[in-house]
């Protein structure tokens, strides 16, 4: 019975690990200067999905605005200035929920792409912070 049930969680844990591996998001392989010239050359948009308390805080300079819960809501308008012909970067605080929101929007036909960097090491990476 032990060697039995061993067996099915054994089961279990390579089925979850197959089913994680396949849905798991990778961030973006373009570099930050990459990024910072795409952004100059108007070819790419930055998404911060941070929430509105995090935003007002302090913000980069060409960041919109798109919290995680307004794209997992789906709600109406979201997308709306958002063209599926540009590139989409998006940041959070740490690297996480961009990860969730780039799934979303890529399942709506957008070229999402997840940054790994964090708002603070995009700071720190020369990106300017917005004026308050």
């Amino acid at each position: 019975m032990k060697r039995f049930a061993a067996l099915c969680g054994f089961s279990f844990l390579a089925f979850a690990s197959v089913v994680v591996l396949a849905s798991a998001q990778e961030h973006t392989k373009d570099s930050l200067d990459v990024i910072k010239k795409r952004l100059q050359e108007k070819k790419a948009v930055l998404l911060d999905v941070r929430e509105q308390k995090e935003w007002d805080a302090g913000h980069l300079k060409d960041a919109k605005l798109l919290p995680l819960s307004t794209v997992k809501g789906n709600a109406p308008g979201m997308t709306d200035g958002l063209a599926k012909d540009q590139i989409i970067y998006l940041h959070c605080a740490a690297g996480v929920r961009c990860v969730t929101a780039a799934e979303i929007l890529q399942k709506l036909g957008y070229d999402a792409r997840p940054i790994k960097e964090g708002y603070n090491d995009l700071v720190k990476s020369g990106f300017p912070k917005a004026e308050k």
